[in-house]
């Protein structure tokens, strides 16, 4: 197990936040504020999901709003995120009921260039078409290094 997890990246960042009464609503926007100090490196940015089988879709559409250091105002970016197969198999590891993922929030095969130093902040916003959302027990935001540009 030691040798298992030694290999793993370690995460410049994580956090997660439980969702209110397991009910995202379009209001609750968790913010999520990292420091980069290697401007120099790639970033994987990933969204963490915990969700239960009881979730009604197989996918998540949300709002990522980014704020760069010295920023003051957030850039906003539409994304989805799959969170079951076509066949309806939930994707991540499974804990009886509960689900959980990381997905990257970057397109498949880019990483993040954070080119500043400083405090980046990112919140996440729900924008299915349910308000609230369903059986979602927590979200987060986990940023890797992931090599130099």
């Amino acid at each position: 197990m030691c040798l298992l997890t030694g290999c793993l990246p370690s995460p410049v960042y994580q956090k997660q936040y439980p969702i209110p009464k397991n009910s995202w609503q379009y209001n609750y926007q968790p913010s999520f504020k990292f420091d980069i100090t290697d401007s120099n490196s790639l970033y994987n940015i990933y969204f963490v999901i915990r969700h239960t089988e009881a979730y009604p879709y197989s996918n998540i559409w949300m709002w990522i709003h980014t704020k760069a250091p010295g920023d003051t105002v957030f850039k906003r970016s539409r994304i989805e995120v799959p969170l079951a197969e076509h066949d309806g198999k939930w994707l991540g590891r499974g804990m009886g009921e509960i689900w959980e993922q990381r997905m990257p929030i970057t397109q498949e095969g880019d990483t993040a260039i954070l080119r500043k130093k400083g405090t980046w902040e990112i919140k996440l916003e729900q924008n299915m078409r349910v308000n609230p959302l369903p059986e979602i027990l927590q979200v987060g935001l986990r940023v890797e290094k992931a090599g130099h540009n």
